[in-house]
């Protein structure tokens, strides 16, 4: 089963990730992470992406789907995969349709009004990536998951957070009608709880298993 999350960003894309890839057993396919692993080792994709991803800008679709496209092809995901991040522009999905099928798009549907005090406060741990939000930790300083240092991430400040979602709703958010009339769409409401949007997501996913 071959999977796309949808959301702005905050949504919780990447908790919902976490949760599916270890229910289902599908290699999660962030084109953040892979991003921000090769800004970290200075790589010159890395440098490239960290040129956008520093003003809230979207890196070049050819460098993106480039990077897609090799990790799909690797045996992990011979039996499925769950991509998180992309594709984020219909040029993208145009793009990923010549070498993939997708059976399901899920998007996680927040209220705007929440999300800039989500990205404001997420935290991410350097270790695992897992996020967190402030008002969860208690002062805590560490990951619950596995114990690592808990960071803000530079792209988390207001000015760049409301960049991102300016770009979302530019050039991401028309994904929601281009999949929609697919029939490839399942809305989930990203107001709710984790464990909620969790639940919304795994009974779609257990009756297409059937």
């Amino acid at each position: 089963m071959n999977i796309i999350l949808l959301g702005a960003p905050g949504a919780g894309k990447g908790t919902q990730a976490s949760r599916i890839s270890d229910a289902y057993k599908l290699p999660h396919i962030s084109t953040g992470d892979i991003f921000r692993e090769n800004i970290k080792n200075e790589t010159p994709i890395g440098l490239l992406a960290k040129s956008y991803i520093d003003k809230g800008q979207l890196v070049p679709d050819e460098v993106t789907c480039k990077i897609v496209e090799g990790r799909i092809e690797k045996d992990d995901c011979k039996d499925g995969y769950m991509l998180d991040g992309f594709p984020r522009t219909i040029a993208q999905a145009e793009a990923l349709d010549k070498i993939t099928k997708i059976d399901l798009v899920i998007n996680i549907d927040v209220d705007f009004s929440l999300l800039l005090d989500r990205l404001c406060g997420r935290r991410v741990c350097k270790d695992c990536g897992e996020s967190y939000h402030i008002s969860w930790l208690n002062g805590a300083t560490s990951c619950k998951r596995c114990g690592g240092e808990l960071y803000q991430r530079k792209d988390d400040n207001e000015e760049t957070v409301q960049s991102r979602l300016d770009v979302y709703n530019a050039q991401t958010a028309p994904l929601i009608e281009y999949y929609s009339k697919k029939g490839l769409l399942f809305n989930v409401e990203g107001n709710n709880s984790p464990d909620a949007v969790f639940a919304a997501v795994a009974e779609k996913l257990d009756a297409m298993k059937k």
